[in-house]
């Protein structure tokens, strides 16, 4: 009977679970862009001083008297609004993963679950710290050997909207950077490599973080420099939390395997008692 009733199962019926993650994923994305929307509206009015904020260590690297410029039209509109539209979006990203979050978690395991959400509250920390990183350290350094570096007779006026350009590509640059350590727990707990064969290629990761520093930087070697050496330092503290975390998991896979063993070697105990009590019975009625 119900081998007949599940062959009977309509294509309506079976569209309905996808049509309702459809639903869902609508409702959390309307969500995401209320949330952004929100932030926006609120930062909007403070866009001009976002920008001096974020243009501050440039502007204290300039020599006296020396200001950025605006070299189109609606560069002095546009450019803060940007900012304030992108700083929104920075600003909205833990609330844009927690709904990430909400919409997977439902089809993991528990120890999956325990898992992912460590791993995705540090990926956003991670990401702030590398920004943060970019602003307060890499910035001054970067900004004061390019202006020093200026030929002679020179005068250093950086457009507006090149230059928002230019750091915010510098922010996505550290801030994906510094994901390095989440990436590497990833791998390892995926089961895509170990942390022997990592640390066994140690000298080609740090070559390939040079490379990358090389690809996302501008092209002068402090910057380059200021994003390969912590992607190496972070890459060495994902590979020393991936031998925590694996050794942990093979502590937890012996002590269930022990578990296991000690209810099996119960069962066997239980299943020789009644059979010693049964075989005592049918002696008795012998």
């Amino acid at each position: 009977m119900s081998e007949h009733n599940s062959s009977n199962v309509s294509p309506e019926d079976q569209e309905q679970p996808f049509l309702s993650h459809l639903f869902e994923l609508r409702d959390r994305l309307l969500r995401v862009v209320l949330v952004i929307a929100l932030i926006f509206a609120g930062l909007f009015s403070f866009a001009n001083r976002l920008y001096h904020l974020l243009a501050t260590p440039l502007l204290k690297q300039l020599p006296a008297g020396s200001s950025m410029i605006a070299t189109e039209v609606a560069s002095p509109f546009l450019t803060p609004f940007k900012l304030a539209l992108v700083a929104s979006f920075f600003l909205a990203m833990p609330f844009i993963l927690y709904q990430a979050w909400a919409f997977i978690a439902p089809g993991l395991y528990k120890h999956e679950k325990r898992l992912a959400f460590p791993l995705l509250f540090s990926s956003i920390i991670l990401f702030y710290v590398g920004m943060a990183f970019a602003y307060y350290v890499v910035f001054p350094l970067v900004f004061s050997f390019l202006v020093t570096t200026a030929p002679q007779g020179v005068a250093v006026m950086t457009d507006i909207s090149k230059y928002l350009d230019f750091v915010l590509k510098l922010f996505f640059a550290f801030g994906v950077a510094f994901e390095v350590p989440i990436a590497t727990i990833l791998l390892v707990l995926a089961g895509v490599t170990t942390p022997d064969k990592l640390s066994s290629k140690r000298a080609y990761i740090i070559v390939a973080a040079f490379v990358v520093g090389m690809l996302l930087t501008p092209p002068d070697v402090i910057s380059q420099t200021m994003l390969a050496v912590p992607m190496w330092m972070l890459f060495e503290i994902g590979l020393f939390f991936s031998r925590i975390l694996l050794r942990q998991r093979e502590e937890r896979k012996k002590e269930v395997e022990a578990e296991e063993n000690a209810g099996k070697s119960g069962d066997n105990e239980l299943d020789k008692a009644i059979a010693e009590e049964d075989n005592l019975d049918t002696t008795r009625k012998d």
